[in-house]
């Protein structure tokens, strides 16, 4: 059955606009085109208790230690596209914590590759017992 799409209010986002850094001249120094966008995931209610907690358990550098989301926007040269930039990131990392992950069903390997895998390491060790001097006397 398909989840119905998450809508987040403006109110729960925290925009601020910034000096980008990099190249771009006077332009760079005189205009707050950077967009640094925060999003309360840990106690926002707009989010499901399932994808809260999937988007807190990731261990992304972009996460506080609160639970607060934090990008930082500045790829292109108008405040407006980069707001648009950053909320789309914001969809997908949102995105991402509305798919459970599937369980992995632990197999084993099978006697035939459990040869294989020793036939392998006995050649590898002939090889090698082979490359030593082992006491010869070429002379």
């Amino acid at each position: 059955m398909p989840q119905p799409p998450i809508t987040i209010p403006e109110h729960e986002l925290v925009e601020r606009f910034v000096r980008a850094t990099g190249p771009g001249g006077q332009n760079v120094n005189k205009v707050a085109t950077a967009v640094e966008l925060r999003f309360d995931i840990a106690n926002s209610p707009s989010l499901p208790e399932p994808v809260r907690e999937r988007l807190l358990a990731r261990r992304d550098r972009r996460v506080t230690g609160d639970g607060v989301l934090v990008l930082n926007a500045q790829r292109f040269r108008t405040q407006e596209r980069n707001r648009q930039d950053a909320r789309e990131r914001l969809a997908h990392f949102i995105e991402t914590g509305l798919h459970a992950p599937k369980k992995r069903v632990a197999t084993r390997p099978t006697r035939a590759s459990k040869q294989r895998r020793l036939d392998a390491k006995r050649e590898r060790s002939n090889i090698k017992r082979g490359r030593g001097s082992g006491g010869r006397d070429w002379d």
